[in-house]
């Protein structure tokens, strides 16, 4: 917004607000040819069902083909349009309501409705009204991505059953490709494919590092993973490459592991257990990696924990633990509505260390490479939110603030300096 100095009193939007003012209309808009369409349908239906037609599919496959070749659309693309129109409009009304008041996006209600469509329908009750929220206040990908958390917890219940049904159908496809190539697709527990590709990539980056390979990260990914299932050893690969094991965080809050089903976890009001970059394990898979399986950091969360958090102005580059911690509590990049997971991250000072900034966990924050570029080489500003729990607030160009909240809170902290007042 625009503030003239010689009319203070008076505000004019600038080139930002004229294009969320367009955004708005357009959702509104929106909102009102699903209206339309589900309209059209129904008035269809009806007019069949006086002139004695009870085919009800022929009758909308011809509403399908006229919506189509009205809006120049393929079939597809036009029964899909049906098919959401219908959902928003009598299963789903609420989603409709904040299109047409511009609260959320046409893009967010499609992947409300989608999930929805697809959730148990006795979730559903229990999705619906957060989701919307998150809708309102989340950006497309970080919706996404609490929408996927919150249903996983809404469901975490049956997960254990679920689970074993699921991993009863593990199996191995081949797809050819052209010119001699194909894919090999694996249907297998997430945990152990994420463990899998993590150490693939921790290779590969260490023979990539060697003098004189030109092969892409990509290609080198491929090769060792040939390497491993035809050789069944690592000797062909460096001595640097070779003993590379992958490192995931498991999450188990403490009270959950004295449940003996993820049933009564739920019931209790205990979250389950989460992998990062995953989710939601079962009980009995995450008993097993809390017990010590090699190549996990495990993340045992209780309200009493006491942690040493700051190394203050001792060192510029955070301790391998106080890197873990900032990772753990952020899980993705602290750019707003940004989802790359913070294990591919850069840590940033908020306050530069040139500035007088702390090696701390107040003052330490993932960045991926774009976020933190455009942190240092622009005119976008951030800054910590105290006793925030670790949120951050970006001021743009133009004098907008956005505020990033870490996807974790961090239990009870003591600073290890009697100097410092406690975090």
């Amino acid at each position: 917004m625009f503030i003239d100095p010689e009319i203070p009193h008076q505000v004019f939007p600038d080139d930002i607000d004229l294009v969320v003012e367009a955004a708005d209309m357009m959702t509104m808009l929106a909102a009102q040819r699903l209206e339309r369409i589900d309209a059209m349908r129904r008035e269809a239906l009806r007019d069949a069902t006086h002139n004695g037609r009870v085919l009800t599919e022929v009758v909308e496959r011809g509403v399908r083909l006229e919506l189509a070749a009205a809006l120049r659309i393929t079939e597809h693309a036009a029964g899909e349009l049906l098919s959401f129109s219908e959902a928003v409009v009598h299963s789903y009304p609420a989603v409709l309501v904040s299109m047409e008041r511009a609260r959320i996006t046409e893009v967010h209600a499609q992947i409300l409705v989608a999930a929805m469509n697809e959730l148990e329908p006795e979730f559903r009750a229990q999705v619906l009204e957060p989701g919307i929220a998150l809708a309102e206040s989340e950006a497309v990908g970080t919706f996404r991505r609490k929408l996927r958390t919150l249903i996983d917890k809404v469901r975490s219940a049956t997960l254990t059953e679920r689970y074993e049904r699921a991993v009863a159908r593990r199996r191995i496809a081949v797809e050819p490709d052209d010119d001699g190539m194909g894919w090999a697709h694996v249907y297998a527990p997430m945990v152990a494919i994420h463990a899998a590709v993590s150490r693939v990539t921790s290779m590969a980056k260490a023979i990539k590092a060697s003098d004189g390979d030109t092969r892409t990260l990509d290609e080198i990914r491929a090769d060792v993973v040939l390497d491993l299932l035809i050789d069944g050893a690592t000797e062909i690969h460096p001595d640097h490459a070779r003993g590379v094991r992958a490192t995931v965080f498991v999450t188990t809050p403490v009270l959950a592991l004295l449940h003996d089903s993820d049933a009564s976890r739920a019931a209790a009001g205990i979250d389950p257990p989460v992998v990062e970059g995953i989710g939601p394990i079962p009980l009995p898979v995450a008993r097993e990696l809390a017990g010590g399986a090699p190549g996990w950091t495990r993340v045992l969360t209780h309200p009493e924990t006491g942690m040493v958090l700051s190394v203050g102005r001792d060192q510029y580059r955070p301790p391998p633990a106080l890197q873990k911690l900032v990772k753990w509590r952020a899980d993705r990049c602290m750019g707003p509505g940004c989802g790359m997971p913070a294990s591919r991250c850069d840590i940033d000072h908020h306050v530069d260390w040139a500035l007088g900034g702390r090696t701390e966990l107040t003052n330490l924050g993932p960045l991926c490479k774009g976020h933190h570029t455009v942190r240092h080489h622009t005119d976008w500003t951030i800054e910590h939110v105290a006793d925030s729990g670790g949120a951050i607030r970006w001021t743009s160009p133009s004098g907008r603030q956005y505020l990033v909240k870490p996807e974790r809170s961090v239990p009870v902290f003591r600073s290890t300096d009697s100097r410092d007042a406690p975090f």
